[in-house]
């Protein structure tokens, strides 16, 4: 028996367990098979690996029919569990200036014609300079196509890296780690990684490798194949 914890993203749990675990209770019928523990934004799956994969592809059109819709009814979860019908057809629309969808259907999207410019260029370059003032949203939109493009399978790594370079007084000797000395440099790529994915989730992909946060003289001779690299 294979086991895996599937996070809820870009939503409350709450919408989708329902009143009393009402909702959650149809997605469950619709998987017998399958052992579901739901705790928090954490689902303990446990069952074969073909039945988990096709309730987590289930689970995400779930949530993406609430994310466009802003609506999820037992009846409406009911039809977006079979192969077709009416609910399923219509959450095909979508909205193409969402980028991704944070923390609690948080919708992240360019606010500014530069920010729009930005992301169109990404889509048709693999290299790309983006030059502007600070607090225009270079990082932030930057880190949001990053995120987009993991979840869509489309890299297996996302790399951020910025130099360690302080800003006005010396901060002088630092304890702990290497991590725990540069984490004051890195806080605005975390800030922002924050606020697109969930915080256990988040550690879990940085203690796995998948997100690599590091300041950019240790990146001197490093091989970056599959990635999304974010250079501050």
């Amino acid at each position: 028996m294979f086991e895996k914890i599937i996070y809820i993203e870009g939503i409350d749990p709450l919408i989708i367990y329902g009143v009393n675990n009402t909702t959650f209770d149809v997605i469950k019928s619709a998987f017998p098979k399958l052992r579901l523990v739901a705790r928090g934004n954490e689902i303990k799956v446990l069952g074969d690996r073909t039945t988990i994969e096709d309730f987590e592809i289930k689970l995400t059109q779930i949530i993406e029919y609430y994310q466009r819709y802003q609506s999820l009814s037992r009846e409406e979860v009911s039809e977006l569990l079979v192969p077709t019908g009416r609910v399923q057809l219509k959450s095909q629309e979508y909205n193409s200036d969402v980028l991704i969808f944070g923390n609690n259907g948080k919708i992240i999207k360019a606010r500014t014609r530069n920010q729009q410019r930005l992301i169109d260029e990404a889509e048709k370059n693999d290299l790309l300079f983006a030059v502007g003032p600070a607090g225009t949203g270079k990082t932030y939109t930057a880190i949001a196509m990053a995120v987009k493009a993991l979840r869509n399978k489309e890299v297996r790594r996302i790399i951020l890296t910025r130099p360690a370079v302080e800003a006005g007084e010396k901060l002088g000797f630092l304890p702990g780690d290497v991590k725990e000395k540069l984490d004051p440099y890195l806080q605005p790529l975390y800030d922002a990684l924050n606020d697109m994915m969930p915080l256990k989730k988040l550690n879990t992909l940085i203690e796995e490798g998948v997100i690599q946060i590091a300041p950019i003289a240790f990146m001197r001779g490093r091989t970056l194949d599959s990635a999304f690299v974010i250079l501050d």
